[in-house]
């Protein structure tokens, strides 16, 4: 049976979070931890999925129990499996966090040698999943070392320029030798996307530009149709050749800042997908992030379309919003 096209195929990693049950305690003395579902771009096809969007990951994990749980997961949480690669050599990722709410949440990341989402190869790539999605979602962490590097050259040779191609300019240091390495990949894979996001930091790495308008600028004039730098308390702004457009932030209290940009992902997916008009795409994204900012864990914490749509259109405060079931 042929199976309809995917909304959203992301590209990259996955793993298991590991998050401390006490919040404000250094990881040498918690306690207790949660396990959970976890990798920025896994977090994205969460996130559009439980928005309604039919959604799956082109990742790697080991032959070992953390990887039956990450499948398992995905799956439960409504995001396919059937491009999942199992690596027999190396270990699924284990990925470490503290939290001192508001905005400290360092990342301990125990992928070494490699990680099976970095050994992806372009041999793995589901050409016609590729060409059919309405979003396919890289993120720069996968432009860090080959042979995934080179999956992705083939993701966007494949897609050629089609709408929505996406880069995440996610930038993790301990991923790349040096900043001018990073900024050296995302220069060459720019030009065959058709939307960037990032925030400010991520974009001067990319295109050596921090203030807003100037960096949405570099994006565009790399060929990005639209450009989305997030500001954090700033709010978000997104640049076409034709639009402007400013969303003021969601005010929320934050509870654990990680999962929301992957939120943020999923919303701008969905609004991508269903045609809304920028503003409302990103209100509703800005709203999805603050959601999951208020909760503890990421994958499982992010929103349904009524949780999201109490926010922006009745106003509800992100941390009273009740869970749906």
């Amino acid at each position: 049976m042929t199976r309809a096209p995917l909304d959203v195929l992301t590209v990259g990693r996955s793993g298991v979070d590991l998050y401390p049950l006490q919040t404000g305690v250094a990881l040498e003395d918690v306690q207790t931890f949660g396990r959970f579902l976890g990798g920025s771009p896994t977090n994205v096809a969460v996130a559009a999925a439980r928005l309604g969007r039919r959604s799956a990951v082109l990742t790697g994990v080991g032959d070992d129990p953390f990887g039956r749980f990450v499948r398992r997961e995905m799956v439960r949480l409504g995001v396919l499996d059937d491009h999942v690669v199992v690596d027999e050599h190396l270990a699924t990722p284990l990925t470490f966090c503290e939290v001192f709410p508001p905005d400290d949440f360092p990342l301990y990341f125990y992928r070494r040698p490699s990680a099976p989402d970095l050994q992806i190869r372009a041999e793995h790539v589901p050409v016609d999943a590729v060409r059919g999605a309405g979003v396919v979602w890289l993120s720069l962490t996968g432009l860090s070392e080959d042979p995934s590097r080179s999956a992705h050259a083939r993701i966007l040779e494949v897609r050629a320029r089609r709408p929505h191609t996406v880069l995440d300019l996610d930038y993790r240091p301990m991923f790349w030798q040096s900043p001018q390495a990073a900024r050296d990949q995302a220069l060459e894979a720019l030009p065959g996307v058709t939307v960037a996001v990032g925030n400010r930091e991520e974009c001067a790495v990319a295109v050596g530009e921090t203030d807003p308008d100037r960096a949405a600028d570099a994006l565009l004039d790399l060929g990005v149709e639209l450009a989305v730098v997030k500001q954090g308390p700033g709010g978000t702004l997104a640049k076409s050749r034709t639009q402007r457009v400013h969303v003021p932030a969601t005010p929320t209290d934050v509870v654990n800042g990680l999962g929301a940009g992957d939120a943020f992902g999923g919303g701008l997916c969905h609004g991508l997908l269903a045609g809304w008009p920028l503003e409302r795409t990103l209100a509703l994204a800005s709203a999805a992030g603050a959601i999951v900012a208020a909760r503890l864990e990421c994958s499982t914490a992010m929103p349904t379309p009524a949780e999201v749509l109490a926010v922006v259109d009745r106003g509800v405060a992100p941390q009273d919003v009740e869970r749906a079931a």
